[in-house]
């Protein structure tokens, strides 16, 4: 496969969860993997958005998912999928990790709060 700028493949992710998320007691929906630096943050169906907000400040256009089974590229700036190299481990949160999570932090009417 090609080298596509904006895509580190050796970068390994930042953590299991939404880092600011982690920080805050927030709680996340999905969870998605910036391809160029391996910053883990929160889908934007999730309350806080932090995967978006990272790529808008960083200026890093893609993400991949971070969810067990997801196999997917996304290009900010071009607005469409993308395939793309196999990165670096792990490819995904851990299975025994709830959706949404962490499971301890998600209130009872978590639906209440997507976007």
């Amino acid at each position: 496969m090609a080298e596509i700028e904006g895509i580190d493949p050796a970068v390994a992710p930042s953590g299991d969860g939404c880092m600011e998320c982690n920080t805050t007691d927030g709680w996340w929906l999905h969870l998605r993997r910036c391809a160029q630096c391996g910053h883990i943050g929160c889908c934007d169906t999730s309350p806080s958005q932090h995967a978006t907000k990272h790529a808008l400040a960083t200026q890093h256009d893609f993400i991949t998912s971070y969810e067990p089974g997801e196999n997917w590229f996304w290009s900010f700036s071009r607005n469409e999928f993308y395939d793309g190299p196999t990165l670096a481990d792990p490819q995904h949160h851990p299975a025994t990790q709830s959706t949404p999570g962490p499971r301890e932090r998600v209130p009872a009417d978590w639906q209440s709060h997507l976007h």
